[in-house]
């Protein structure tokens, strides 16, 4: 009676729990004891070298750049060191040759001073004593103006007796019959001047014209091919009153030939 009233048991059987705690258990212990590797697709792998090419191309973009403003770098720097050389050669020229432009114009003070010097009449000057001083005073003036020309690399190109250049010297004229071969310089109407290896003036120069005629050595005489006069042609000697004349002793006086009779007329 008690069990038709109670009903029947409505519990869940236990051998349904403890196979799916079975199953479960079998699929953990499969997990953790599958050591063997998965393999990589096809498509991972192309990926991972496609990547890897494209680092090493970045790489050695990266190192053609770098070696390109490596290159840049330094022959910016070359060429500013080039422009700081030139720019101090440039300035060391403008100092040294600074003095030329005055110079230039103060030359002309040193030929005034020359011609003065040289139209003093030298006979005048032991009797007159202030035209000495006057003389003196010039002449040191001169020598105080050619000892600042020195100080500042200014010297003189005086090419009296020296052959024509025309890199420092300038021709006025040619002079004749100087006897000195030609070019030569024979007169300096104002003599240059250089500062350091400039030209700052030229000289200005007579110059001796040659001769043709005159330059050309005599030819020289083969004494096999010289003429010799014979006795007979050889011209007399001058009668200079002491020579004598001996022919009159040598030769014998010929006998006069005798001339025949004229034949007599007939009768």
């Amino acid at each position: 009676m008690n069990d038709q009233e109670n009903g029947p048991d409505e519990t869940e059987p236990a051998p349904a729990a403890s196979e799916r705690a079975a199953n479960d258990a079998v699929a953990n212990d499969r997990a953790a004891n599958d050591s063997s590797p998965t393999p990589e697709p096809k498509a991972a792998a192309t990926a991972k070298a496609s990547r890897e090419a494209e680092l090493a191309a970045a790489l050695a973009a990266a190192q053609t750049q770098v070696a390109e403003y490596k290159d840049h770098a330094l022959r910016a720097m070359a060429e500013a060191e080039n422009t700081r050389r030139r720019t101090q050669r440039d300035r060391d020229e403008a100092v040294k040759h600074a003095p030329a432009i005055l110079a230039k114009d103060i030359l002309v003070v040193a030929d005034n001073l020359r011609r003065a010097i040289e139209h003093v009449p030298q006979d005048a000057l032991a009797y007159d004593e202030a035209l000495s001083n006057l003389a003196t005073g010039v002449e040191l003036t001169e020598r105080l103006l050619l000892t600042a020309f020195e100080k500042h690399a200014i010297r003189q190109v005086n090419p009296l007796g020296e052959k024509f250049d025309s890199n420092f010297h300038q021709a006025m004229f040619e002079v004749p019959g100087t006897g000195q071969p030609q070019g030569t310089v024979v007169q300096v109407m104002e003599p240059g001047y250089l500062i350091h290896d400039r030209l700052l003036r030229p000289a200005l120069v007579g110059v001796a014209k040659g001769d043709a005629a005159a330059e050309a050595p005599p030819p020289v005489e083969d004494p096999d091919e010289m003429d010799f006069l014979d006795e007979e042609d050889a011209p007399p000697p001058p009668d200079d009153g002491l020579s004598l004349d001996f022919s009159s002793l040598t030769e014998e006086p010929q006998p006069e030939a005798e001339t025949p009779p004229a034949d007599e007329p007939k009768s």
